[in-house]
């Protein structure tokens, strides 16, 4: 009997879809009113499944990745920038290319339900933001502030394909 209600409320959670299934992905996370932002603006989320939202996630990781890139093609252009900025700029865009790239990978992976690749491409792309942060002298500059949100669209993504893979996290 207890292995009959288990087994139910299991098969109670993949049912979860759409809105209901957002909510339930979003509620432990810190960033919960991006989660619920980002997941809630595609057409299909009415309807979605993990599998779905992973994918939502990981577009809008891919456009955050495309917009700081253009930035730092914008900025490195700037002649009145040192040229120490200029370099980590240009060291910066890439690993922005490598973190757009990787973003890409791990769709494929969620795509052809490899879970651990997918994890493994988040986990670099996460670190290619973190290297390109890391070329650029300061924290208080747009490309800075941009990738929080880079980092914050990753962990969504990482936090819905660990629970794809039955680890809640």
């Amino acid at each position: 009997m207890c292995v009959i209600v288990a087994h139910h409320e299991a098969g109670a959670e993949e049912q979860l879809r759409g809105k209901a299934l957002i909510k339930d992905v979003c509620k432990t996370r810190g960033n919960s009113e991006l989660c619920m932002k980002v997941l809630s603006s595609d057409p299909s989320s009415s309807d979605a499944t993990l599998t779905d939202l992973a994918i939502i996630t990981l577009k809008a990781a891919a456009e955050n990745a495309s917009g700081i890139l253009v930035d730092a093609k914008k900025m490195i252009d700037d002649t009145n920038l040192e040229p120490a900025i200029q370099q980590g700029l240009a060291d910066c865009s890439e690993n922005l290319l490598d973190a757009e790239s990787q973003i890409q990978d791990t769709i494929a992976s969620v795509l052809s339900n490899d879970k651990i690749d997918a994890l493994v491409w988040l986990k670099a792309a996460l670190a290619a933001i973190d290297t390109c942060d890391d070329s650029i002298p300061g924290d208080d500059d747009i490309l800075s502030k941009r990738s929080v949100s880079f980092r914050q669209l990753c962990n969504i993504a990482v936090a819905i394909n660990k629970r794809m893979m039955g680890i809640e996290s």
